[in-house]
C-alpha cells in the first residue's frame, strides 16, 4: 500500500518551503542587539512619543508621589505613619489596576487608554494640594484609590504599542522606553526636592506634574497607525504578521 503524501507535495519539499519562511536567528551579543535596537528605534516618531510619555509617567509616580508624598503630607500636619499607610494603599490598588489595564488593553485602543490614564492622573495631581490635611479625609482616600489603580496601568498599553510598532523587537524597545521612565523619575525626585527647599512648599511641583501628565495624554493621542513609524531593527526580526497593524 502506498504511503500517504502530505498535501502540496513531498515532505522534503514542504520542509524546504517552511525553511524559506523561517525568520533568521538573531546574531551578535545582547548588548549589541540592544544598542542596535535603540539606534533604529530612535529614528522613529513613535519611539520618542512613547519615551516622552513614559518619562512623565515615571516623574509623576516614583519620582514625585513615591518620593515626596510622605514629606508633603507631613508638611500639613499628617503623621508620617498615616502618610506611609496611604502610600501603602497605593501599592495595593496598583495590583488591581495593572491587571484591569491588561484586560482593557486587549479590547481598547492602547492610545486611548494611555490618554485617559495620563489625563485623569494630571487632573488628580492638580487637585491634590487642596486635599492635604492633618487627617486623611474621604477626598484624600478617593485620590489614593484612584492613584493606585492608575500607577502602573500605563504599562500594558505601552508594551502593546511597542509590540505593534516594533514587532518582535518590541520587548527590547520597551526596555529603552522604560529607561526613560527611570530618568523622568530621577529628575522629578530631584526637582521637587529643590522646589520644596526654595519655596517651602510642594504646591508648584504638584501643579507642574499635573500639567505634564495632561501633556502626556496629548502625546499618546499623537501616536498614529502609520507604516512609516515601523522599522525593522537590526538582529531583532520583525514579525511579518504584525505589519497589518500599522
Amino acid at each position: 500500500m502506498a504511503a500517504a503524501r502530505p498535501p502540496g507535495g513531498s515532505g522534503s519539499a514542504a520542509v524546504r518551503r517552511h525553511r524559506g519562511r523561517t525568520r533568521p536567528a538573531p546574531t551578535g551579543g545582547a548588548a549589541a542587539r540592544a544598542l542596535g535596537a535603540l539606534a533604529a528605534a530612535a529614528r522613529t516618531r513613535a519611539f520618542w512619543l512613547l519615551a516622552a510619555g513614559f518619562a512623565i509617567c515615571g516623574a509623576t509616580t516614583n519620582g514625585l508621589v513615591g518620593t515626596h508624598f510622605i514629606p508633603a503630607a507631613h508638611d500639613h500636619g499628617m503623621p508620617q505613619t498615616t502618610a506611609a499607610g496611604l502610600l501603602a494603599l497605593v501599592g495595593l490598588f496598583d495590583i488591581a489596576g495593572t491587571i484591569a489595564s491588561g484586560w482593557l488593553t486587549d479590547r481598547i485602543d492602547p492610545r486611548v487608554l494611555l490618554a485617559v490614564y495620563y489625563g485623569l492622573r494630571g487632573l488628580s495631581l492638580l487637585v491634590l494640594p487642596s486635599l492635604f490635611a492633618e487627617t486623611a479625609g474621604p477626598s484624600m482616600l478617593v485620590f489614593i484609590v484612584f492613584y493606585g489603580l492608575d500607577w502602573v496601568a500605563t504599562v500594558p498599553p505601552t508594551v502593546a504599542l511597542c509590540r505593534e510598532y516594533f514587532g518582535d523587537a518590541g520587548a527590547v524597545v520597551f526596555g529603552w522606553v522604560f529607561a526613560s521612565h527611570q530618568l523622568g523619575a530621577g529628575f522629578a525626585a530631584t526637582a521637587a526636592g529643590l522646589v520644596r527647599d526654595q519655596l517651602g512648599t510642594y504646591v508648584l511641583a504638584w501643579y507642574v506634574a499635573g500639567g505634564l501628565s495632561i501633556g502626556a495624554a496629548v502625546l499618546s493621542m499623537m501616536l498614529r497607525r502609520r507604516r512609516a513609524d515601523r522599522t525593522k531593527l537590526p538582529d531583532v526580526p520583525v514579525n511579518p504578521r504584525s505589519d497589518a497593524l500599522t
